[in-house]
């Protein structure tokens, strides 16, 4: 944004900018190490105590001679983009000017294909840094029809991945999410508008709806992630790819009584087409 062999002075081009002057030369710091290996004790402490906040996480931490306060428990949490899953309005983080729209699922019987589409997005921890994973699901038979791995919390890898989902497999009839920034903003919102699919978000009295997506997160952390310390962005993105690509196609669910997500999704189309 600011081009510092513009014939513009840098000073012009801040003030145009209305930024700082500092902001023309600051130097992005990596994130130290040691906050890298207490990011990633708090990523999985909140898989196994997803309703655990600061405070307990800190004391959890201490139990492993992680030694930090709450504050800074708080922050790491806030650049993990994850908070505890309790009972209470507004779970997520939403841009105070984007628009919120009503919960569509209370009481619904969803047990079909495209009949309800949920998206999230997780932490991802590598060898040095971390990414972020989106990842859109159909609700009904848990199979993963999009995700996108990106380096930063943006709205972009979130339209990417629903543009693909859409793409490959038409439109649900009701798409929901929590109230995070991402998908209140005006760019999203715009995709699901323009194909008149139903949005939903979740609020007050809908948190075990997380739950849900925490689920799959739990598997792809547990099963791959832990498993393989990714060196780069583009590990990282091949072996999430790959997994979930076993996810869908291999790995049997409990809950479709040992059926792969792959089996329930294209079956259940197949008796609809037949019907």
């Amino acid at each position: 944004m600011i081009d510092s062999t513009h014939k513009l002075p840098v000073v012009q081009q801040v003030r145009l900018l209305s930024l700082a002057r500092s902001t023309a030369y600051y130097q992005p710091r990596p994130i130290p190490v040691e906050d890298l290996q207490l990011m990633r004790r708090i990523d999985a402490l909140h898989l196994e105590h997803p309703f655990a906040g600061a405070r307990m996480l800190r004391d959890l931490l201490r139990q492993d001679g992680y030694f930090v306060g709450r504050k800074h428990v708080g922050t790491l949490m806030g650049l993990m983009g994850i908070e505890a899953l309790y009972r209470r309005p507004n779970t997520s983080r939403r841009h105070p000017k984007h628009s919120v729209y009503p919960y569509l699922l209370r009481n619904r019987v969803i047990d079909q294909p495209n009949q309800v589409w949920a998206m999230d997005i997780t932490y991802i921890p590598m060898t040095r840094g971390f990414v972020y994973l989106a990842a859109i699901i159909d609700w009904a038979t848990r199979r993963v029809l999009a995700h996108r791995v990106s380096i930063s919390m943006d709205t972009g890898f979130c339209i990417d991945a629903i543009e693909e989902a859409i793409a490959k497999y038409g439109t649900p009839a009701i798409f929901n999410t929590d109230q995070g920034s991402q998908f209140t903003s005006g760019d999203f919102i715009a995709v699901l508008s323009r194909e008149g699919i139903a949005i939903s978000m979740d609020g007050k009295g809908c948190w075990r709806d997380n739950v849900f997506v925490e689920r799959l997160w739990k598997s792809v952390k547990y099963e791959e992630v832990y498993l393989h310390a990714y060196d780069s962005v583009s590990a990282a993105r091949e072996g999430i790819a790959r997994y979930l690509a076993f996810y869908n196609s291999q790995r049997p669910h409990s809950v479709h009584q040992g059926r792969t997500p792959d089996q329930m999704y294209f079956g259940m189309q197949q008796l609809q087409l037949a019907a």
